[in-house]
C-alpha cells in the first residue's frame, strides 16, 4: 500500500527553523519518481513548496522559499525531509508530503494535481 507520514511540525517564532520528515513505506518510496512538499494555509489553495526527483536528487523550489528551505532525501530510511530556515508568519500552513509515480516536466513539478499520493499533513505555525 501507499503510505506517507509527515512529522516535525510545530510552533516557532519568526526567524526560527523546523525540519519536517516524511516517512514512506518501502513500496511508496521505491515507486516514487517525484516527491514533494506542499502547503495549504486557511483560505488559500494548496501550493507547491519543493520537489525532488528521487532517482537523481534534482530539486525545484517555489520562489517564495528559495534560499530558506531545502528538500532532501535519505534513501536508506525511505524518508523525505524539508529543512525550513528563516521562517516567517506567511509560512504558516499545513504541510503535506506527496509522491508521484510518474515523471513530470519541470513546469508541472510543483502542481498539487500532478501528485497522486499524499500524507496526512503536519501543522507549521510561525508567530511574529
Amino acid at each position: 500500500q501507499v503510505q506517507l507520514v509527515e512529522s516535525g511540525g510545530g510552533s516557532v517564532q519568526a526567524g526560527g527553523s523546523l525540519r519536517l520528515s516524511c516517512a514512506a513505506s518501502s513500496y511508496t518510496y521505491s515507486s516514487s519518481r517525484l516527491m514533494g512538499w506542499f502547503r495549504q494555509a486557511p483560505g488559500k489553495e494548496r501550493e507547491g513548496v519543493a520537489a525532488i526527483y528521487t532517482g537523481t536528487g534534482i530539486t525545484i523550489y517555489a520562489d517564495s522559499v528559495k534560499g530558506r528551505f531545502t528538500i532532501s532525501q535519505d534513501n536508506a530510511k525511505n524518508t523525505l525531509y524539508l529543512q525550513m530556515n528563516s521562517l516567517n508568519p506567511e509560512d504558516t500552513a499545513m504541510y503535506y508530503c506527496a509522491a508521484s509515480f510518474t515523471f513530470l516536466p519541470i513546469s508541472r513539478r510543483l502542481r498539487p494535481a500532478e501528485y497522486g499520493y499524499w500524507g496526512q499533513g503536519t501543522q507549521v505555525t510561525v508567530s511574529s
